[in-house]
This record gives C-alpha cells, sequence and structure tokens, in this order.
C-alpha cells in the first residue's frame, strides 16, 4: 500500500494558513445568560480542566465575546441544556509546528457545528467561532491544544420549545488526553443500538452522546476499553466516539454507516490513504488482519481485540497510517498546508 502523498495543484505548499488577520469576535449580547458571576442566584459550578504547571495561571475560556477566568464562570440550575441536553459542541485538535501552534481542520469542524445548530435554531457565526477559537488558544499559550466549543440554550423554564430562547457560545481549551490513550484498544459489541439516522441525525448534539455513554459503560463493566455499535442486519457502525478501518491482505476499508457520525479524521484518512469506503459486515470486520478506530481525540488507536478475536499484535500498516497521520497535523507532510489554521 502507497499513501497519497497530497500533492496537487490546490495544496501545494507546506506549514500553516495564517490567520493573524482574523478580527477579535465582537461582544455577544449575554441577555439572560446561564453563566455569570457568582454573586447571582443558585448555581451550578462549571469546572475548567486544569491549566498546563507550565502556565503558572488561571486556564481563560471564550464566553460570549470575552475571555474570562475559567474557574471563575457558572451555570444556572435552570439552564435549558442542562435537563434537555439542547446544545452542539464539537472536539477539535491544535498541534505544535515549527511555525508555531496550529489547529487542524477548523472550517470544517466547524461547518460541522453550524450544521447542528441550524438543526436546533440556533444562529451560529462560523467567523466568530473560528475566532474565538484562535483567542482563545492564544490566551492559554497552548501548542498542543483540545479544543470545545459549545453552543447551547440557557435559562427560560422548562419546556420543549426553544421558540425564542437564549443561546451562547463559549470554547474552552486543555491540555491534550488521547481517547482510547493511544494504546492497543480492547473492543466489544454493545447491547445498545446507535441512535438512528432518522431518528437523530449523526451530528455532536449533546443529548445525543447519553447513547455513547451506556455503551460505554455497558462494556467498562465487562472489562472492556471501548464500545462497539453494530446494526440489527449485523453491519458494524463505529465505537462511541470514533469511526473503525479495516485492514486485509494490504487493502484498507473504511467502514461506512447512515448512523455513524461522518468524522473529520476520517474523512482525512479516507484522502491520505485512498481507502475504500462502504458498508462492512460484522463478519467481514472479525475477518480482518487489523482493525483500527480513529477521531480527532483518538487519533489512528489501532484495536487489539473485538470480544476475544485477537488482531496482528504488531499492526504494521495500522502505525504507517498513524505515522503518516502524525505527520499531517503537526506541519510535516504536503497535505499539512491546506488542513493546518495557524492560532
Amino acid at each position: 500500500m502507497q499513501l497519497n502523498d497530497g500533492q496537487t495543484a490546490e495544496s501545494r505548499g507546506e506549514g500553516a494558513r495564517s490567520d493573524q488577520s482574523t478580527p477579535p469576535p465582537p461582544a455577544r449580547p449575554t441577555g439572560t445568560a446561564d453563566v455569570r458571576s457568582p454573586a447571582r442566584e443558585p448555581m451550578v459550578r462549571e469546572r475548567a480542566a486544569s491549566p498546563p504547571a507550565a502556565q503558572g495561571r488561571e486556564s481563560r475560556l471564550w464566553f460570549d465575546g470575552e475571555l474570562h477566568d475559567a474557574t471563575k464562570l457558572q451555570a444556572t440550575l435552570g439552564t435549558h441544556a442542562l435537563h434537555y441536553g439542547s446544545g452542539v459542541f464539537e472536539g477539535i485538535r491544535a498541534y505544535a509546528t515549527r511555525d508555531g501552534a496550529a489547529v487542524f481542520r477548523l472550517p470544517e469542524h466547524l461547518e460541522r457545528m453550524r450544521k447542528g445548530c441550524e438543526l436546533l435554531g440556533m444562529d451560529f457565526d462560523v467567523a466568530e467561532a473560528t475566532a474565538a477559537v484562535l483567542q482563545t488558544l492564544r490566551a492559554n499559550r497552548l501548542g498542543d491544544a483540545y479544543i470545545r466549543p459549545l453552543a447551547w440554550y440557557g435559562d427560560g423554564g422548562f419546556g420543549l420549545d426553544v421558540t425564542g430562547r437564549s443561546h451562547h457560545l463559549m470554547v474552552a481549551t486543555s491540555a491534550t488526553n488521547l481517547h482510547l490513550n493511544g494504546n492497543r484498544t480492547r473492543v466489544s459489541v454493545s447491547q445498545w443500538r446507535r441512535n438512528p439516522a432518522s431518528s437523530l441525525p449523526p451530528l455532536k448534539l449533546c443529548g445525543g452522546y447519553v447513547n455513547s455513554i451506556l455503551a460505554k459503560r455497558e462494556v467498562r463493566l465487562r472489562g472492556y476499553d471501548e464500545a462497539m455499535f453494530v446494526d440489527d442486519d449485523g453491519y458494524a457502525v463505529e465505537c462511541t466516539g470514533a469511526n473503525l478501518f479495516l485492514v486485509r491482505d494490504g487493502g484498507i476499508t473504511a467502514v461506512e454507516h447512515r448512523d455513524a457520525l461522518p468524522g473529520i479524521t476520517r474523512d482525512t484518512l479516507v484522502r491520505i490513504t485512498g481507502a475504500d469506503s462502504r458498508p462492512v459486515s460484522m463478519e467481514e470486520l472479525l475477518d480482518a488482519d487489523e482493525v483500527f478506530a480513529c477521531g480527532t481525540a483518538a487519533e489512528v488507536a489501532p484495536i487489539a481485540e473485538i470480544d476475544g478475536r485477537r488482531f496482528d499484535a504488531n499492526s504494521p500498516l495500522t502505525r504507517e497510517i498513524a505515522a503518516v497521520y502524525a505527520a499531517t497535523v503537526r506541519g510535516e507532510s504536503s497535505w499539512s498546508g491546506r488542513w493546518l489554521t495557524k492560532a
């Protein structure tokens, strides 16, 4: 297998796109915001990730147009998203490159978030969110970082009708923690089915992730690291927060399913490797030489076994793909120029 080198007329050039000219985001009207100062009514404390020791300062969080000390923001008990999961989020990564911190595929992440907000009836300004992400990353002086933008409905009483409710946007960052810990992962098929796309579109809607929590909890209680969803017809869907690939006789296949999140890391790897993308039965998946999961937080994670079926301990092609992906996100590949936004 030969990985694509990514050289096209559109994409030649190394390094990250510069967004230094991005203006600071405009202030957003707070209205009856559900994140406010501690002097107000009874509240639930929003806990921020501890800042890296090297910073020696409070982590900063962007909320509705301004940066704040993360530990000084609180959410009221009446927050609609707290009760009904009425929010949309993204998981985005920044990497330390030779040219400084850069965010990987930021436009694609924020466009997916815009689609989720549109579905819930929330305004979402991609330009504002872009500026907020970059401003927060700079304020926290992070190179390698996990970035969490979140849009949600705030106060306004109980009930499912969100018409006219206040909604808000925040961006938080933390030092990177790999989902699945970057190790060879032991996976088990969950008894739970993935949310069907006909009932809940495969976007990063907050309430939808209860489905993943149930599956993860189930298999962890059985001693496994991660859960996999399989549909009623015996086709693989995805893991709780990662897409799936298989390797067979040197060929690479991306598992495709209507109920799976259209992963941005998955798309990256399909482009880099030229992988075939199609539905895959569990029978075919278990007959593979190698299986791996991928996602923004997981990156490229080899799967050691699925319910006792063990795969190649060396995972040679998976490790090659992981190395190419690592070079790409750190600005060391011919693919990097099109996908990195300089912080």
